[in-house]
């Protein structure tokens, strides 16, 4: 088989589908992408471009436009959110020569592969929200306004509202998880480090980090709380709202927020990893097939991943079939650990005042004091994983 004879669409214009894209024309696929917006963009917000999923974006020839536009990190510190005391730092300085981590503007790092795309051949459509998609030897998508399209091959990267998804598996229910999320983009008037800061505290905790030249700092703030909240990115809420949950928080938590306005709110909602990836000439990839909580900051680095073992395992595969069983394959194992370990994050970053905590906290900071290789070390799982290595 050769991808030079398929017709692909992609469903989803975001970092996942995209990055797809451009590894599958990288085989010289046809390939359509299919974005329900009006234009390629997304909505305000920073992320976390850790060095497995940089390993993608040096693949796909981009890594110094995607330099020019971040910050490169160097370190995550973990810090006691009423006192602002540091607590534990991992130094990614100490990362290998060629192991580079960066924050980026999701609209920044969107737009640069958006551009990459159309100047590789990617045909993008705006304007089209998928209603059905149908299994056949020709797949058949159709759209909100009755329109069709017939293609070879339906990837859905259309997150956790996929269209893919229900094709392939049973209906699953998501469960609450009892947290809410806040985020915003917020001037950096605090002269904030090229770090994450995880301002940790009872029920809650708040990251930050600086974007676009240490300009503005990006702010995610997470509470625990019996009340729900709509899983979408869309709905906002009042900033005195987020001011008042991180009220027992030091000063410079305090001046952080005072400069939020009309913060994003969203409930966060644990789900299972799908268990089929793939049917009859249909794939699934990122949030559409494994949504992962955000404390290991691993949603886009994973959709990075999966784009670029997808397009691999289809154009070493004989036939279509076994190339979206072995993009599974090598994916599912690798993605199921990356989502437990978000899900562990929250636990940590939430420990209430006693024995337990002054435990925890003091292991942390003897180990990233005295053993700071080591405390790194514990994330070579991660950080050291390189999906474009040729399988042996």
């Amino acid at each position: 088989m050769t991808l030079k004879d398929l017709d692909i669409t992609i469903i989803g214009g975001g970092i996942g589908g995209l990055a797809c894209a451009l590894a599958l024309r990288k085989h010289g696929a046809l390939v359509t992408v299919l974005e329900q917006a009006e234009a390629i963009a997304e909505v305000g917000a920073g992320i976390q471009i850790s060095p497995n999923g940089l390993r993608v974006i040096e693949a796909l020839g981009l890594a110094d436009a995607l330099e020019a536009c971040s910050v490169a990190a160097q370190a995550v510190s973990l810090r006691n959110g009423g006192t602002g005391a540091e607590v534990a730092r991992l130094d990614l300085t100490l990362l290998a020569a060629d192991q580079r981590y960066f924050f980026v503007h999701r609209a920044d790092l969107i737009a640069l592969l958006s551009d990459a795309a159309r100047a590789a051949g990617v045909h993008i459509r705006l304007l089209q929200q998928v209603d059905t998609v149908s299994q056949a030897d020709r797949p058949r998508i159709v759209t909100a306004t009755g329109d069709h399209r017939d293609t070879d091959l339906v990837i859905g990267a259309d997150g956790i509202h996929s269209a893919v998804r229900p094709i392939l598996n049973t209906p699953e229910k998501p469960f609450f998880t009892g947290q809410v999320a806040w985020r915003c983009i917020v001037p950096n008037a605090t002269n904030h480090p090229q770090e994450v800061r995880v301002q940790m505290g009872p029920g809650r905790h708040m990251v930050t980090y600086p974007l676009r030249n240490g300009s503005h700092l990006n702010v995610v703030a997470v509470e625990e709380r019996r009340a729900w909240a709509a899983e979408s990115w869309s709905q906002t809420d009042d900033a005195d709202a987020l001011r008042k949950a991180f009220s027992g928080f030091d000063a410079e938590v305090h001046q952080i927020l005072s400069q939020a306005k009309d913060p994003g709110l969203w409930g966060l909602f644990r789900h299972p990893v799908a268990s089929r990836w793939y049917g009859q000439n249909c794939a699934i990839l990122g949030d559409a097939a494994h949504p992962t909580l955000p404390f290991l900051a691993q949603g886009a680095n994973m959709a990075l991943e999966d784009a670029w073992v997808l397009a691999d395992a289809l154009a070493s595969a004989t036939s279509v079939d076994a190339g979206l069983a072995a993009y599974q394959a090598r994916r599912q194992k690798r993605v199921t650990r990356v989502i437990d370990a978000a899900s562990k994050n929250a636990r940590n970053y939430h420990l209430s005042p006693g024995p337990f905590r002054f435990a925890a906290h003091t292991a942390l900071n003897v180990l990233s004091r005295y053993a700071p290789r080591r405390m790194l070390g514990r994330f070579d799982w991660l950080y050291g994983y390189d999906v474009t290595r040729p399988q042996v």
